[in-house]
């Protein structure tokens, strides 16, 4: 083992040296932090999911606990107004996404219970009436317009309550809001998936596991970026993206992620929140035969020339007892009920130590793949990376272990909260479970060059990547704005939007990131540094 981790070490080493020589200018730019402001009180949820509009100078955010859309006035985004705080109590139990378009706002609202279908506000941006709203499916977690503005996209995630005798799962599906005849006049169509088996599903590779559900049920769109005539899903839990012909409504195809080889080199992580001594916290990033699922939540698109790619913050999820009472899928590695395949795993007993892969939490719900009770491939929830995709879903390119080997270096200054939990600054306390888990992503241009900007939920902050090269993206900048000394900052990053110079109120393009835990807006400039050429 501490030879294929040398080997790894090295050939990252390489590279990196390599990158510098051949693409410096990928690594041009700064994150330069403008401001923060909170947006609701202590103990709320809020600020998730952020947009703006650049016809009004604003932003908008959801308070999903207080059912709020918070208004900042952004006319100077280093100072931040909080200018209005909307209720929609009247339209629903909460507010899940906000998107905005030429001075129109859309927020989805879910009902109470969440299985009732949900509802599609409508908002003026400048003078914040309501102008409108629609029924949609259950449980609105996101939605976006197309590009030019006629049609609104939802995704509705359909979650059950629980999975207890009797209770309603509701279908999973996309609600697509046609406002080409006004927000008064919208008309609502649904793609859905009853088209599709379980069976099928499964056989193609394709996670449908929910009890008692049927696909459609199962199945529950999480995120949407949409060109043209098509929008890409994705579906979290099932580690796929299904693909949707807009001007049909129509699911047209369900595309399986497959998995991550974390024994390979490059695709290292850190499995254990206990491997120091007397199980303590250590940083131990090495190689170790375990599958990342890379269950996506955000996705975006960008193009290079004629090509268009698909970029996903994989962040992982389970559906945990604690949330949906009657069925869980949490295990870890080291629990008894846990077994391995002895042919496979000859080191089992090893490998459910805490010191190896003991502590790791992982999914009972797949990775026994000959149904004889004991698992021969061992599968954990997320990549903790981002990936760039071909639109029919062929993997491109991975950050592998990026992530974790850039906050373990002590010259980055990230090491001691190491895979930090958004409600503590204990250093690998989440290695145990998807740790630093990237989950907001958003595309810009900067100088000519295309971004990525990669939020991620535990750790905090926004990884930026020079994606111009689609098969060699190249680490550009990182910025964080928690507290190191004490808990405090911006915790909890979920929604990352990028303002392009053309658009932004101050001529400079900036990245806005909502922080769920934090309750707050952070705002960064993005600057172009000197050439070192």
């Amino acid at each position: 083992m501490k030879t294929i981790v040398a080997a790894a070490v090295a050939a990252l080493l390489a590279a990196h040296a390599a990158d510098a020589r051949n693409d410096a200018t990928a690594r041009d730019i700064s994150l330069k932090h403008l401001a923060s402001i909170g947006t609701a009180s202590v103990g709320a949820t809020g600020a998730e999911i952020v947009a703006y509009d650049a016809k009004t100078k604003r932003a908008f955010a959801i308070n999903s606990t207080d059912n709020n859309l918070v208004v900042l006035d952004l006319a100077n985004p280093a100072a931040p107004i909080l200018y209005d705080t909307i209720s929609l109590g009247g339209y629903g139990a909460g507010l899940n996404s906000v998107a905005t378009h030429r001075g129109l706002v859309a927020v989805a609202v879910e009902a109470s219970p969440k299985t009732n279908p949900g509802r599609v506000v409508f908002l003026d941006a400048r003078s914040l009436r309501i102008v409108g709203d629609v029924e949609v499916g259950a449980l609105p977690d996101m939605l976006t317009f197309d590009d030019d503005g006629e049609r609104v996209l939802v995704a509705n995630e359909g979650e059950p309550v629980d999975y207890l005798p009797g209770s309603i799962n509701p279908e999973g599906s996309i609600s697509i809001i046609d406002l080409e005849q006004g927000v008064r006049n919208a008309s609502v169509r649904t793609a859905d998936f009853k088209a599709f088996s379980k069976a099928a599903l499964t056989a193609k590779g394709v996670r449908v596991f929910g009890p008692n559900a049927t696909a459609a049920q199962d199945l529950e769109p999480e995120y949407i970026t949409v060109r043209g005539r098509t929008a890409w899903v994705t579906l979290q839990e099932a580690n796929a993206i299904a693909i949707v012909d807009v001007p049909t409504a129509t699911v047209q195809d369900i595309l399986p992620l497959g998995r991550k080889n974390h024994a390979e080199l490059g695709n290292a992580l850190d499995p254990s929140d206990r491997d120091g001594s007397a199980s303590t916290a250590s940083i131990k990033i090495a190689n170790w035969p375990v599958y990342g699922l890379y269950q996506p939540d955000a996705i975006a698109h960008f193009n290079v020339g004629r090509q268009r790619y698909l970029v996903t913050a994989n962040e992982g999820d389970s559906r945990s007892s604690d949330d949906f009472a009657g069925f869980g899928e949490e295990i870890r590695v080291g629990s008894t009920s846990y077994a391995l395949d002895p042919i496979v795993f000859p080191n089992a007993a090893v490998l459910k130590s805490n010191v190896a892969l003991g502590r790791l939490t992982v999914t009972n719900a797949s990775g026994d793949t000959d149904g004889d009770g004991d698992f021969d491939r061992i599968e954990a929830f997320g990549a903790r990376s981002f990936s760039i995709w071909t639109t029919d879903g062929q993997l491109v390119w991975d950050s592998g272990d990026q992530f974790e080997r850039y906050f373990a270096d002590p010259a980055n200054g990230f090491d001691t909260i190491f895979n930090a939990s958004h409600d503590s600054n204990l250093p690998d306390n989440r290695s145990d479970n998807k740790g630093p888990e990237p989950e907001g992503v958003a595309v810009g241009k900067v100088g000519g060059r295309t971004y990525a900007f990669i939020g991620l939920e535990r750790i905090g902050g926004v990884m930026a990547y020079d994606v111009s090269n689609p098969t060699a993206p190249q680490f550009a900048a990182y910025a964080n704005t928690r507290k190191l000394d004490t808990l405090g900052g911006d915790l909890g990053p979920e929604g990352v939007t990028f303002v392009s110079e053309e658009y932004s109120p101050n001529g400079k393009p900036l990245v806005i990131v909502g922080n769920e835990v934090s309750r707050t807006i952070s705002i960064f400039q993005v600057e172009k540094a000197r050439s070192r050429h």
